[in-house]
């Protein structure tokens, strides 16, 4: 039987396809109102973005997130994981020029920050860290000339 699962406010709660079908809900203007064993609520729809809801119901707000089946499944396979890309060393993509280098021993890095600036082909291009780390030590300094692949930056 499928089940959703919402998150409110820190709370879980599971229902049923059936109960929530069961639910008695009518709509005036913005308003819902629903009653549900043997209780009135009055519901206004805040915004909705995705499976996040805010909700206004009886004159409190509640952020939901509603997860369905396949959510579930995806969350339990451990898929929804996105996993952290560590920084190997820093190797030069193509034959040129050192100009400059932008981190230091010690440093840490995250993806997209710039390492350093390669001039190759008459062009300068600006290095940057394709995941997280820190920097292990710098191999070359400004003014060298490299061969491709050569490490530039040794990374923790």
């Amino acid at each position: 039987m499928d089940k959703y699962k919402l998150n409110i406010e820190g709370q879980s709660f599971e229902l049923t396809a059936a109960e929530v079908h069961k639910l008695d809900v009518s709509k005036s203007d913005e308003t819902y109102h629903a009653i549900s064993e043997g209780q009135t609520y009055k519901a206004r729809l805040i915004s909705i973005s995705g499976k996040h809801v805010s909700l206004e119901v009886n004159n409190n707000i509640y952020e939901l997130q509603i997860s369905d089946p396949t959510d579930q499944l995806v969350e339990n396979m451990g898929l929804n994981a996105i996993p952290e890309i560590l920084m190997n060393d820093v190797k030069a993509p193509m034959p040129g020029l050192i100009l400059d280098i932008m981190v230091e021993a010690g440093q840490e890095v995250a993806a997209g920050d710039p390492l350093l600036v390669l001039e190759a082909m008459k062009m300068e291009n600006v290095i940057k860290a394709v995941g997280s780390g820190t920097v292990k030590e710098v191999l070359l300094n400004s003014g060298t000339t490299v061969e491709k692949n050569q490490v530039i930056i040794e990374m923790v």
